[in-house]
């Protein structure tokens, strides 16, 4: 299984490729909005800026009064593994920042781009990147304090327009909200908490947090909301001590007042007993184990929207045209020897030269047994079925001696449970193949400056695999219906020589005549059915691999291309030269295209690998 690590440094790379499309939020973020992240949402002056600083371990964030944060500040976190640690902007992407005052600076002078110097707000994200052995994986949305009253120099609406834009991030079904308190406040009045409520009532999204307990007065203390007796929530609330003004001003290190909030913690009488749960150390674990929970819940919906992203920037690049072209002769040769490298490329993956082709063997070896041992036999043939199918069989006239017609009926219909599992076979192989063309045309040089010519071949690619997914279909259902179609006498033959367990000692077959209906007679029957089907089922578990191979792995080796390339040799000139049109005015936009679409590419790779591992496991 994927680790954490990789989940949020996966969803890190797709929410980075939002924002370079443009798909950020509002009507074109449908991707953005189901990728999870964490909203950091509280009122002005709660001592949302120094948890986030506790959390990353570095001063970085502009301090003053009033309104500072007045766009917000998508932080994604990366965990190295060496001592160095650098800050990179989205909108500097050539520059590495290892002076933390020069991304305070930054991070100020990009809001004045926007805003102007003024106190206004903007809801267009600042997108930082810190990478540091000392921070944990995690994306967070700093969002401008929530206020009560408007100050000098803004608009009357600052109130109004702040509380929308918080809420256009809280409101999203996969945002996690870290909603930020001061303990020195009434919980009742908080806030963060009040917008919390209101988008999550539940609370099955909300993470509070209590700030500034240090500043409580004397004798009082926060025990109440921590241990979630004042405003419960699905997930524990967590403590933080904030660096004093003091300390801020002395330059104190965010390591040391790390272990200065750990101490508070172990030494104080109210809150020792939760120390091991308090902390912005213990809160950054506890955010980040949550939201690769989230992702990995969300990635069949990731999976379809990246997928859906991917078809547009497919379609994209078929729009802008395409290479360049000799005579016709050339350029059916340049086509062809491309196909080759396509083809060599694809065969290796099936070989084990390249990865990908053992993902083959995990639907013989893994899916199909599964699904064969969870079909319904046990239900199919308890006793109450059996005696329904049994008598209905008969109709009005009950069998003499054995329920042949009874028998062919319950055999007949649970061989009918083995077509799904003998389909999904055959559609776990397509997928992998198709998989394996995409993945191989990517893969392959040459056709890197063609896109008309890759979606040709992965078009092509394709209708052949649906050609021999078709036929693999056919070929194994057909397994199934021969099975039921003749049934192996041999088999009753010799049930028909075993003794009946309830036979008395010393009687003859027929010297009792078992109640045709009785439960003894009927259990017999399940009995020797599921017996027939079981060995059945031993044989299909070996045949519909040999089939799937036959009918679609052997033939997207030998003849992937095939109708392709007679396709290709009767084409003119003129027709040649569309494939391989490449339009020099255009080739910065597609390059850029094509970076983007790397990036989508890579990202649908990595949660294709978490999806099946998970599958397997």
């Amino acid at each position: 299984m994927a680790t954490m690590e990789s989940l949020i440094g996966l969803v890190n790379r797709i929410q980075r490729a939002c924002t370079v499309l443009g798909d950020y939020g509002g009507d074109g973020g449908s991707l953005w909005e189901a990728l999870p992240s964490v909203a950091v949402v509280g009122g002005q002056s709660s001592g949302k800026s120094s948890v986030l600083e506790s959390i990353v371990g570095r001063d970085f964030l502009p301090r003053g009064s009033g309104i500072v944060t007045r766009r917000p500040l998508v932080l994604q976190l990366h965990k190295t593994e060496s001592g160095s640690e650098y800050a990179e902007f989205l909108h500097t992407p050539r520059r590495k920042y290892t002076d933390f005052a020069a991304v305070r600076k930054e991070i100020a002078d990009e809001t004045d781009r926007i805003t102007g110097k003024t106190k206004q707000i903007s809801n267009v994200p600042i997108h930082l990147s810190i990478y540091s052995p000392h921070v944990v994986n995690l994306t967070l949305i700093d969002l401008p304090g929530l206020t009560k009253v408007a100050v000098e120099g803004q608009p009357e609406s600052i109130v109004r327009d702040i509380e929308d834009m918080v809420r256009s991030y809280v409101e999203k079904p996969n945002c996690i909200i870290l909603a930020i308190s001061p303990a020195n406040q009434d919980i009742a009045t908080s806030d963060a908490i009040k917008l919390a409520r209101e988008v999550d009532p539940t609370g099955e999204r909300t993470f509070g947090v209590v700030t500034k307990l240090d500043l409580m007065d004397k004798g009082t203390n926060a025990l109440d909301v921590l241990e979630g007796r004042s405003y419960r929530l699905q997930h524990p609330w967590v403590g933080i001590v904030n660096r004093s003004q003091a300390d801020i001003n002395k330059n104190v290190d965010m390591i040391a007042a790390r272990r200065k909030e750990q101490e508070y913690f172990a030494t104080s009488p109210d809150y020792g007993h939760l120390a091991h749960k308090m902390g912005s150390e213990y809160l950054a674990k506890l955010l980040s184990k949550h939201l690769e929970s989230v992702i990995r819940q969300r990635i069949p919906s990731i999976i379809s929207l990246i997928n859906k992203t991917i078809d547009e920037l497919e379609a994209e690049l078929d729009r802008l045209g395409r290479p360049i072209g000799a005579d016709g002769g050339a350029q059916l040769y340049t086509i062809l020897e491309m196909c080759r490298a396509f083809d060599r490329i694809f065969k290796e993956h099936l070989d084990g030269g390249r990865p990908g082709g053992d993902r083959i063997y995990g639907v013989f070896d893994n899916q199909l047994p599964a699904a064969l041992k969870k079909l319904p036999f046990d239900r199919h043939l308890s006793l109450q079925n059996v005696k329904k199918v049994i008598s209905e069989a008969d109709g009005y006239q009950p069998h003499l001696i054995a329920p042949e017609q009874g028998y062919r009926r319950l055999i007949d219909s649970s061989l009918g449970y083995f077509r799904g599992p003998a389909e999904a076979s055959v559609d776990a192989v397509h997928f992998v193949l198709k998989e394996l063309v995409r993945k191989s045309i990517g893969e392959t040089e040459e056709l890197k400056r063609f896109p008309t010519l890759q979606s040709d071949i992965a078009a092509a690619s394709n209708e052949a695999l649906e050609r021999f997914r078709d036929e693999g279909r056919k070929t194994v259902l057909r397994l199934v219906e021969m099975e039921s179609t003749y049934l192996t006498v041999e088999f009753f033959r010799k049930l028909s020589q075993e003794p009946d367990k309830g036979q008395a000692p010393g009687s003859t077959p027929n010297s009792q005549a078992p109640d045709r209906y009785g439960d003894s007679h009927l259990r017999r029957i399940g009995s020797n059915v599921n017996a027939y089907v079981a060995m059945v089922c031993d044989t299909l578990r070996n045949t519909i691999p040999k089939a799937i191979v036959h009918c679609q792995v052997r033939e997207a080796k030998r003849s992937l291309l095939n109708q392709f390339y007679a396709h290709v040799g009767s084409r003119e000139k003129k027709q040649l030269s569309a494939m391989l049109d490449e339009d020099p005015s255009l080739m910065e936009k597609r390059n850029a295209i094509a970076k983007r679409l790397e990036l989508y590419k890579s990202a649908r790779h990595e949660i294709d690998s978490v999806a099946w591992n998970d599958k397997l496991n």
